[in-house]
């Protein structure tokens, strides 16, 4: 059974460690070494991170001369973001109602004096 690519990439994100990656990418490629450097574990298993984030297509890995720079694949991520874009009006319907109940309780605080 296949798997969608939104599936394959909420699996890679479960994890705060992969997460933790990501963010670090962010800012610019990084080598294995200067990925595990933050975390109290062995590059073995940030090798096993970052080839969970590599098959999400999260992360790719080039090579220059001796240096083999990971980089961050953002594409995966437009595809979350326009997924989670789709509850945003729900999200943005539930706050209108949230201000329009406040607005009715200050101004009942108002008229009684409270």
């Amino acid at each position: 059974m296949a798997t969608d690519q939104l599936s394959i990439t909420f699996s890679a994100l479960a994890d705060p460690t992969r997460r933790a990656i990501l963010a670090r990418l962010c800012h610019g490629e990084a080598t294995v070494n200067e990925l595990a450097a933050p975390f109290e574990v062995s590059l073995q298993a940030v090798s096993k991170h970052l080839k969970v984030l590599e098959q999400a297509g999260l992360v790719s890995r080039g090579r220059t001369r001796q240096w083999r720079p990971c980089r961050l694949e953002a594409r995966p991520l437009a595809v979350v973001a326009d997924w989670v874009g789709e509850y945003r009006q729900f999200w943005e319907a539930g706050f209108d109602r949230l201000d329009e109940h406040l607005r009715r309780i200050q101004a009942t605080a108002r008229e009684t004096g409270e």
